[in-house]
């Protein structure tokens, strides 16, 4: 199998990169104006080197792009008042297969631009520029996924709804309530695609969650705990506008075992349903399965993942498809500098569509 064959120099090249990094960073950058201003600077940098087959002419398509790469800003400006700034360059030097063009100068855009207010507890005010609360997949942080990136099962709505990177402008509340904070809402209403006159109605989402163990609070969830936390929540979301709607459903898990082990996973599932008003998003259940096992002793996580798409329409059928995956993430320095190869097969429905393989290596390194 041709990306296969690459593998064995992605991975060397990935070790020995690995013997070169550096020890965790062991206290933030952090600029303290007083003690109600602060600000902190990080970066997150991933870069793949990528084989994936096409499922037209079965030839390989090979790619070595900045995934992400990504200048991070947060802090408080005045007192329970906290912000983020977020750039991104995504996809820098990846080839369009069918173009044979490649992505240069895409310059930084703005991911993350929030302000937050703390009144209490119960009732968090935020606006500005922020994710989609649908599903606990597109709240999960980029750094700690248990597989190699994002499910594309989450990210169905994201072109149609005028998503830029699953986030969206607008305002949103949210809270934690019960027993110190076990159950966590975030509501909503932001701007969505606009009519020719910018008359139709806000897009909304919310989001519930309840934890069984330990919380979890913050702009975005982890993915894998490292065996230092223990989570077990069940989840669900949903986003409307006009009669496009979608909703989820999740369960999420880290269980540490075995004296820092961790055993990890979720199962989510999304119906989405572009109506009259999101005709490209054709009414369809998508099913996310993620499973890993995270190995202190030697930093290595083995992991494997399931994905199926289902149309609802006969009409739609011949889009349906399937994908089972599985790799290894490599904690050299745990989040701070970790290295991950996944291999993935597409299995589509159309018997005019071919299976496809695809072999991808990501480099990361993060500090904030």
């Amino acid at each position: 199998m041709k990306p296969l064959r690459h593998a064995g120099r992605a991975l060397a090249l990935a070790a020995a990169v690995a013997i070169l990094a550096p020890a965790p960073a062991a206290a933030q950058a952090v600029i303290k104006v007083n003690d109600n201003v602060n600000f902190k600077f990080g970066f997150q940098f991933q870069g793949w080197a990528d084989w994936s087959q096409s499922a037209t002419t079965g030839g390989t398509a090979q790619n070595l792009y900045v995934r992400r790469a990504r200048l991070l800003m947060g802090g408080q400006v005045a007192k329970d008042v906290t912000f983020f700034f977020q750039t991104d360059s995504g996809n820098l030097g990846k080839v369009n297969p069918a173009t044979g063009v490649k992505q240069t100068n895409t310059g930084f855009v703005i991911q993350d631009a929030w302000i937050s207010w703390k009144i209490s507890d119960a009732f968090i005010l935020d606006a500005g520029h922020f994710l989609v609360p649908l599903s606990r997949n597109i709240l999960q942080s980029t750094l700690s996924f248990f597989t190699l990136d994002i499910s594309p099962t989450s990210t169905v709505m994201a072109g149609p709804t005028q998503t830029n990177g699953l986030r969206d402008n607008g305002f949103q509340a949210k809270g934690y309530l019960v027993d110190g904070g076990r159950l966590e809402y975030r509501a909503a209403v932001m701007q969505g695609v606009r009519d020719a006159a910018s008359q139709n109605s806000f897009r909304t989402a919310g989001y519930l969650q309840y934890n069984f163990f330990e919380t979890e609070r913050g702009y975005v969830f982890a993915g894998t705990n490292l065996g230092k936390k223990k989570v077990l929540n069940v989840n669900g979301g949903v986003d409307v506008q006009k009669d496009y709607k979608a909703y989820s459903g999740d369960v999420f898990a880290t269980i540490p075992v075995a004296k820092g082990d961790e055993v990890g996973g979720q199962v989510q599932w999304i119906h989405y349903d572009g109506g009259d008003f999101l005709k490209t998003i054709p009414e369809q259940d998508n099913l996310l399965i993620e499973a890993a096992y995270y190995l202190s002793r030697v930093k290595v996580q083995p992991f494997l993942k399931y994905e199926s798409q289902k149309f609802a329409s006969d009409a739609d059928k011949s889009k349906d498809q399937t994908r089972l995956g599985g790799g290894l993430n490599w904690y050299v320095s745990a989040q701070n500098f970790k290295i991950t190869a996944q291999y993935l097969r597409v299995d589509p429905k159309n018997a005019s569509l071919k299976s496809t393989d695809q072999f991808t290596v990501q480099l990361q390194g993060f500090y904030f």
